[in-house]
């Protein structure tokens, strides 16, 4: 299964303890880099705003000319997702549109429905809940400025975008599943962990799929984290920083850098805290690389998946950069 899947990455920009958000942003430049020299086929960066721990706030912007793009020549490149419902579609249209024209045949254009995670967040963006009910609509508008297929503004061209082939990529979140299926676009949906409720979604949207002319058939992508390591144990530890980061935002209410795995392993958490965290580990796809090989051809095989889109993030870079090329490994040796 492995051997005819495709590996691609997606990077949160997350900020590390002892580390600014300028250095994050760096760091996603580098890794982009790497990744690229690895051979995988994507990379994607995500769009939150005024989260404490990622940095990554202007996925279009970051995806440009003066970062991840440039940086490489040969890795698609994109965003996992712009969160259209903080946006005017025509503006979004635009953006891609210069990204596609600058480097044609190498950018992709995710979407997806969240807004801001809080009231402040989504004042301040001028967006609320109820623009993400209106997903749907949005996402065709988006697409019509780029089709040239929109009539609701006449005379107004989103330029240099309308014409462009810019692929296009849905994220399952909420009722992602069912809007990518009526659109007849691909599909992105996480994480690996709740392998129930995806596989869920994935057949309502096989089911619902309605070919498009942007993709005859049903694309799926299967996104979720992936650790390798020399033992079942070192890769477990490249999970940490961020089942600790996310058990201390559901328990303090802000989203903290990353730290160091050893300083976590050593910190006296409430018993709520200790929950979340072990929850925070558990499920993961992670081991050597003769088991991540055995959880991953599972995984595909239950999903049907057309690509691995993993997620991974950790406070040590060498960690990770060793168990991307570890992953690289592994789908080599699949082929």
């Amino acid at each position: 299964m492995i051997a005819s899947t495709r590996f691609s990455l997606l990077d949160r920009s997350r900020t590390r303890a002892g580390h600014d958000g300028p250095q994050a942003l760096r760091d996603t430049v580098t890794l982009a880099r790497e990744v690229e020299a690895l051979g995988y086929h994507r990379f994607w960066v995500s769009e939150h705003h005024s989260v404490p721990g990622v940095a990554g706030s202007a996925p279009t912007v970051l995806a440009a000319a003066a970062a991840v793009a440039a940086a490489t020549s040969t890795i698609r490149v994109g965003t996992g997702g712009v969160m259209l419902p903080n946006h005017q579609p025509l503006v979004v249209a635009e953006q891609f549109g210069v990204l596609a024209s600058l480097f044609p045949g190498r950018i992709d254009m995710g979407l997806g429905r969240s807004v801001g995670f809080t009231d402040g967040v989504r004042r301040a963006l001028g967006h609320g809940k109820e623009d993400a009910e209106d997903f749907p609509g949005r996402l065709a508008e988006l697409l019509g400025w780029i089709d040239g297929t929109q009539r609701a503004h006449p005379q107004v061209h989103a330029r240099p975008a309308e014409g462009l082939h810019i692929p296009a990529y849905v994220l399952a979140i909420g009722e992602g599943a069912a809007v990518a299926a009526a659109a007849g676009l691909p599909l992105v949906i996480g994480d690996l962990r709740g392998r129930e409720k995806v596989l869920r979604a994935i057949e309502v949207y096989r089911r619902d799929f309605r070919p498009s002319a942007r993709a005859e058939r049903p694309e799926v992508i299967v996104s979720g984290t992936v650790a390798v390591a020399d033992t079942q144990e070192d890769a477990r530890r490249l999970l940490v920083p961020e089942a600790w980061a996310m058990a201390y935002a559901r328990t303090h209410g802000s989203f903290p850098p990353l730290a160091p795995a050893e300083e976590i392993e050593s910190r006296t958490m409430t018993a709520k805290e200790r929950a979340l965290y072990e929850r925070g580990l558990d499920g993961h796809i992670h081991g050597t690389e003769e088991q991540v090989t055995e959880q991953l051809e599972t995984a595909i095989k239950e999903t049907g998946a057309d690509e691995v889109l993993v997620t991974t993030s950790t406070y040590d870079r060498e960690a990770l950069v060793d168990s991307l090329r570890r992953l690289a490994g592994v789908v080599r040796q699949g082929r």
